[in-house]
């Protein structure tokens, strides 16, 4: 494997912006559709000035190490996008597009596998730093709740740098999709309960499943993409940082990550630990549960930002089901919700150092499935695409003093506890 310097430590001489557009790898145009409709969840970052790092790991050991990566030549990703017609965009965000193609296996070109090819814009460094990112992490890390990198493209000539990230075909879009799409069906709860499960499995493998640690700081619905068989797997690694050296405590970085999703003592002290990553996942099932977004600004101001709505409804369980997505029709067990919701307000405690283990979250929630699975008939879904061309045609490619509840016990012994804390505000400009 090709090996590409990048360092976990933010650059000084490097351009601080306070605004931009987050692009991630969506098999949908999410990130436009979300900008369109004025909600901020995921069409803006909260940044702040970088401060170095307390940590020299860099990605670039990560480079080392064997790969089975595919290099692509330019004119074959060309050609396997139709030139990256408009016609085969699945996505577009503010580093560049995401298309459909169709490549042959080496080992028996009579096969073709669809694919989906992230082309980074030209312009600035930080397209470049997220690929470069991308390429290091998803080159060693492989599990079945990771989205696989199949290959890149790195190519400098007279047209300029061509820097493109080749990636498995999610044929399923991202949660995001379904879950705020009126042109997607809604997910039932159990497929819910299961994402909630696949997700969790990935975001332990990358805390605890290797022998380094890896923060995936952006975490969040339209990063969650879904195959054929409905299973979640994780996208994005582009703002993914290395957890802290052997007797350090976190990594001090730019506060980058989606408004809505990021932990708070992230935002307020730059210091980064896989905490916020269990932070965004809290907000992520509350997600799953309402069928709304992190913020919305679109809802009435009472009911914008999805924490502060929901935290009036917990402490009585007759108002909790007022919060439950509506799309599901009442098809949904309310016992395995409010379960759901006690381990979302573990992840979602105050002070980082309560907050549970992603392998500890991962049992309550196997547990949760398993309970929830029993006597279930089978889920039958069938891939949206044809929604989604009809979605393409009509509207065109180019798309939390406050108090939180505590879970204390498992099973039928579980009760839900106020928390208070008193959040920073956070400005974003």
């Amino acid at each position: 494997m090709r090996c590409f310097s990048f360092s976990n430590t933010d650059r000084k001489d490097e351009p601080k912006t306070t605004k931009s557009i987050s692009t991630r790898y969506s098999t949908s145009s999410t990130d436009h559709e979300t900008r369109k409709s004025g909600s901020e969840s995921n069409s803006q970052t909260v940044s702040d000035t970088s401060t170095e790092s307390s940590t020299k790991i860099s990605f670039n050991c990560l480079s080392q190490r064997p790969s089975s990566l595919r290099v692509f030549s330019f004119a074959e990703l060309k050609t396997a996008t139709r030139n990256f017609s408009r016609s085969v965009m699945i996505g577009e965000g503010g580093f560049g597009g995401v298309y459909r193609g169709i490549i042959r296996e080496i080992e028996d070109p009579d096969k073709r596998i669809d694919i989906a090819v992230k082309q980074l814009s030209r312009r600035g460094l930080q397209g470049h730093k997220e690929w470069v990112t991308e390429v290091n992490v998803l080159g060693v890390a492989e599990h079945s709740n990771l989205v696989k990198l199949i290959g890149y493209c790195a190519e400098d000539d007279e047209r300029g740098i061509q820097r493109l990230l080749v990636y498995e075909y999610m044929p399923n879009g991202s949660v995001q999709d379904h879950l705020s799409s009126r042109f997607k069906s809604p997910l039932p709860w159990i497929i819910r309960l299961r994402i909630a499960q696949d997700a969790a499995r990935g975001l332990a493998y990358l805390h605890e499943g290797m022998e380094f640690q890896i923060i995936f700081r952006d975490f969040k619905s339209s990063n969650i993409l879904l195959d054929e068989q409905w299973n979640a797997k994780l996208s994005d690694f582009g703002l993914a940082r290395l957890g802290p050296s052997d007797g350090l405590s976190h990594v001090s970085t730019a506060v980058v990550g989606t408004v809505g999703y990021a932990a708070p003592e992230y935002i307020q002290t730059g210091r980064l630990t896989y905490k916020s990553d269990i932070w965004s996942y809290g907000v992520f099932l509350y997600e799953l549960i309402t069928g709304r977004r992190p913020l919305d600004r679109n809802l009435p101001k009472n009911e914008q930002k999805l924490l502060e709505w929901v935290r009036p409804h917990l402490s009585d369980m007759k108002k909790f089901e007022q919060i439950l997505d509506p799309r599901l029709d009442g098809n949904y067990s309310l016992n395995s919700a409010q379960k759901l919701a006690a381990v979302a307000n573990r992840c979602l405690i105050r002070n980082p150092k309560n907050r549970p283990r992603m392998s500890e979250v991962l049992e309550i929630v196997n547990k949760i499935v398993e309970e929830s699975s029993v006597g279930s008939p089978p889920i039958r879904l069938e891939t949206n695409e044809k929604e989604s061309e009809e979605k393409v045609k009509e509207e065109g490619v180019s798309r939390r003093r406050r108090r939180f509840v505590d879970h204390i016990g498992t099973g039928e012994n579980m009760k839900l506890v106020w928390r208070s804390w008193r959040p920073k505000l956070v400005k974003v400009t």
